[in-house]
């Protein structure tokens, strides 16, 4: 193995300061860094057993664990005998955190308490020892962000750009803005310079990535919006082809971005609406910015405007308080909003958040809701499918050579291998476990 080994959990942007990572630590074949997830209480449970498994495999290797979920409960993982350090989301991009193999992190002896200790001069002894992993700071006093940005992405034929970091919302199921600080913004200049960069490197296709990344702007001068800064993008980078967006507010896109989703044939027909559900009470409850009508009045628009876009989302199942006709609102959302790419959340407390405070909805209707709205949108992704059978789509190919994705981000399968990382024009056959079989479009 050549350089770290890095397990990425979550987010796009999770993604794209993985690849930073792998940048900054170099060659230390010896260092596994775990970029983690909090969004919900599973994510956690899920980096934990990404942690033990890393340790089964590789039982010589240093383990460093970072991400949301080390920010917000560092604690967790300091006390886990298979880690070796915890840093911050913060820290995790300054090379100084990233020490050599000569220079360790821990090891199982240091882990172990010494023989001479009584069991419990050793569990204080063990705590102090969990305490010096720690290096996590508060990141509410961060002012800036993307100290440093992936100039390669080993694993992906498209490239994720981070253009904003945090968020200054305090939706009240939401841990994420105290893993991830108050928002702040990148300015144009070092997107822009970066996006040439990885053109020039040989990337056709830029995501843009943030926590809130409509919320871009109103930390700079000038106040510049998301909408201003792609359509800077496109005109400073016009050999890029293919430009598309994470996951965005849908009651903050301004005019000058929906003319640009809407008509700008580089920016990809693909939307991620934050939307989380579909009654407005449980909106309220949520505090967020939008009410039912306003979800379903964008997509509307959109798509008569671009027949053609793609629309996926975000959605809680079993919010605290929701009853069933509550749950039918957001369960009835997926098809008024003709959601082909869901996401689909139980509800998980977490500590600290005015959500986790409510009265709770019981587990097993929480699971049996998920099940419900996954359904639902697996009904509209399967039609939605079945429906490009027979169109032609142009495809950036992976690095596989073997699949890639439409404009529209359905999951495409070649007949024959394609160049990895081309854009390849090319006609649908089929539809095989929810993959469009496709082969080379005759010119």
């Amino acid at each position: 193995m050549s350089g770290p080994q890095i397990i990425t959990l979550g987010c796009r942007l999770n993604i794209a300061e993985s690849e930073a990572i792998r940048e900054i630590a170099g060659e230390q074949d010896d260092l596994i860094v775990v970029n983690s997830c909090a969004v919900t209480a599973e994510a956690v449970r899920h980096t934990r057993q990404a942690i033990r498994r890393a340790r089964r495999e590789r039982p010589e290797a240093r383990i460093m664990v970072t991400g949301c979920a080390a920010q917000t409960e560092p604690e967790t993982f300091a006390q886990m005998a298979e880690v070796d350090a915890v840093i911050g989301n913060r820290e995790k991009l300054d090379p100084a955190h990233y020490p050599s193999s000569q220079r360790k992190l821990g090891s199982q002896a240091q882990r172990r308490a010494p023989p001479h200790e009584t069991p419990a001069s050793a569990g204080v002894t063990e705590v102090l020892k969990a305490a010096e992993k720690v290096q996590v700071s508060d990141i509410m006093a961060v002012r800036d962000t993307a100290p440093h940005m992936a100039s390669a992405f080993a694993e992906h034929a498209r490239a994720f750009l981070e253009v904003q970091n945090g968020c200054d919302h305090r939706c009240t199921f939401c841990i994420i803005p105290y893993g991830r600080g108050n928002s702040r913004s990148v300015p144009a200049g070092a997107v822009i310079d970066k996006a040439r960069e990885l053109v020039d490197a040989g990337y056709q296709e830029i995501v843009l990535t943030g926590v809130d990344v409509t919320s871009y702007g109103p930390d700079l001068p000038g106040s510049p919006s998301l909408g201003l800064l792609v359509e800077r993008i496109l005109k400073a980078v016009p050999a890029l082809p293919r430009l598309r967006l994470s996951s965005i507010d849908s009651v903050e896109i301004d005019d000058r971005l929906f003319e640009l989703l809407a008509h700008e044939p580089r920016m990809m027909p693909h939307l991620h609406l934050s939307l989380q559900a579909g009654d407005d009470m449980i909106l309220k409850r949520m505090k967020r910015r939008h009410m039912r009508t306003d979800a379903i009045r964008i997509v509307e628009r959109l798509k008569a405007a671009r027949p053609a876009i793609s629309i996926g989302a975000d959605i809680i199942a079993g919010f605290p308080t929701e009853d069933e006709a509550m749950f039918e609102n957001s369960l009835r959302l997926v098809e008024q909003c003709a959601i082909v790419h869901g996401h689909i959340f139980p509800y998980s407390p977490r500590a600290g958040t005015p959500a986790s405070r409510m009265p709770q909805v019981d587990r097993t209707i929480i699971k049996a809701r998920a099940a419900r709205l996954r359904s639902a949108c697996e009904a509209q992704r399967r039609e939605w499918l079945q429906s490009l059978i027979g169109s032609t789509q142009s495809v950036l190919v992976e690095r596989n050579g073997l699949s890639g994705h439409a404009e529209n981000f359905a999951p495409v399968r070649f007949e024959a291998p394609q160049s990895p990382s081309s854009i390849t024009s090319a006609t649908i056959t089929g539809l095989e476990n929810g993959v469009l079989i496709a082969q080379e479009a005759r010119q």
